[in-house]
């Protein structure tokens, strides 16, 4: 079975140009990667930016003493997930992709992006895709995959606006 979750990040007052110039800046991955090693290992592995868009390619390391006992019953050792973002060139609406793989892992996540403008703003769509092919606990792993992924999406938004707050506060010009 799969399971499916949507979820925006959005950003008000902010405009789907500066949102795509922060995606294209190899300092604020390096520095998101700082953010997220305070939990676990993080680090950026690989970045491109072209005129076909942006490539960013990050590496998580969850100890397996911090997964979910269900977790640890598939995975014998720290998880390691390698995450690659594709977005596509800049423009009124910026469609991109990702892929997260975990070596030994019996399942998939992946899915794809949207940035676009908003009366308010700006939002960034997040739609993914979580399969497990273990029998008896793919369901609850499936779930348990996507409730984690909201929660690691709604901390790169947070450290995302912070990031532009401290780079050009709403309302400043330029």
């Amino acid at each position: 079975m799969v399971r499916r979750l949507d979820y925006s990040a959005r950003y008000p007052l902010r405009t789907s140009h500066e949102l795509y110039a922060t995606l294209a800046d190899q300092d604020y991955w390096e520095a998101r990667m700082a953010e997220m090693r305070k939990h676990s290992p993080n680090h950026l592995t690989a970045f491109s930016v072209s005129e076909n868009g942006i490539r960013a390619e990050v590496r998580h390391v969850v100890p397996r003493d911090l997964l979910p006992d269900l977790a640890r019953t598939v995975l014998r050792k720290d998880m390691e997930i390698t995450r690659v973002e594709n977005y596509g060139p800049e423009g009124a609406q910026v469609e991109g992709s990702y892929t997260a793989t975990i070596p030994s892992a019996p399942g998939s996540l992946g899915g794809t992006m949207r940035l676009f403008t908003t009366e308010t703003g700006c939002t960034l769509r997040y739609s993914s895709v979580a399969k497990v092919n273990i029998p008896f606990v793919n369901r609850s792993l499936e779930q348990l995959i996507l409730v984690n992924l909201v929660e690691l999406f709604r901390a790169e938004a947070e450290f995302t606006e912070q990031w532009l707050s401290e780079r050009k506060p709403v309302g400043e010009p330029g």
